[in-house]
C-alpha cells in the first residue's frame, strides 16, 4: 500500500528530475523492464503503438524528448494516491495539462507508467 508520504516524495523527486533534464535521474525512478505508454511516442518516433518497454528504449525516446523541448519545466498541480499506484497531474510542455499514472513494484520503482494529455491535437 502506498503512503501519502511516499507518493509526495516520489512526485516531488520525479518533477525535479525532469526539470533538471538529467536522464539518469529521471530513469532512476523506474525498474529495468518498465513499460511506458504515451500519445507523444507516436509523434516523436512515428510508432503508432504508443508503447515502449525497457530503460534503454524509453531512455532513448526521453532523450529525444528532452532535446526537442529544451525549456521543459513541469509544474505539479495534483497528486492522487492508489493502493499500489499513483497519478500525478502537472503542467507539461507547450502548456499542456498532463496526468501520469505510475504502478510500483515492491522496491518502490515504477513498473508501468502511462501519460495522458488534454489539448493534444
Amino acid at each position: 500500500m502506498l503512503t501519502e508520504e511516499f507518493a509526495q516524495r516520489f512526485a516531488d523527486q520525479w518533477i525535479a528530475a525532469w526539470n533538471s533534464h538529467d536522464l539518469a535521474s529521471i530513469l532512476s525512478h523506474y525498474n529495468d523492464d518498465f513499460e511506458f505508454s504515451s500519445p507523444l511516442i507516436a509523434r516523436l518516433t512515428g510508432d503508432d503503438g504508443g508503447r515502449l518497454t525497457g530503460k534503454q528504449a524509453i531512455g532513448e525516446y526521453w532523450q529525444r524528448g528532452l532535446a526537442s523541448y529544451p525549456d521543459l519545466n513541469f509544474q505539479l498541480t495534483e497528486m492522487l494516491v492508489g493502493a499500489s499506484s499513483l497519478a500525478i497531474v502537472y503542467q507539461s510542455v507547450n502548456n499542456l495539462q498532463a496526468a501520469e499514472w505510475f504502478e510500483f513494484d515492491q522496491d518502490g520503482l515504477v513498473t508501468r507508467a502511462s501519460a495522458h494529455y488534454s489539448g493534444l491535437s
